[in-house]
């Protein structure tokens, strides 16, 4: 199969979502716990806010980053003509 400008293009434009949501979840996996005890100096919802992101708000940016990832992938499929049938 002979790669095309589209095809390119497709590729490029998932490599840079990619690479963009991997950059956010290496802030909120390392960067945020590498500084947690500057961060404990902040309370959220009453819990020091490097805490609260080690126990639970880390999980709800990972799950947010799963859902928009699919969704946006799903809309990129659409607009290239490589969404699978329904």
């Amino acid at each position: 199969m002979q790669l095309t400008e589209r095809h390119r293009e497709y590729w490029a434009r998932n490599v840079r979502l990619t690479i963009i949501l991997l950059a956010i979840w290496f802030v909120v996996t390392y960067v945020v716990g590498f500084y947690a005890r500057e961060l404990n100096d902040i309370t959220v919802f009453g819990f020091p806010l490097g805490f609260y992101m080690g126990a639970q708000g880390s999980l709800i940016i990972y799950v947010v980053i799963i859902f928009y990832y699919a969704t946006r992938m799903n809309r990129m499929d659409k607009d290239y003509d490589v969404a699978e049938e329904e």
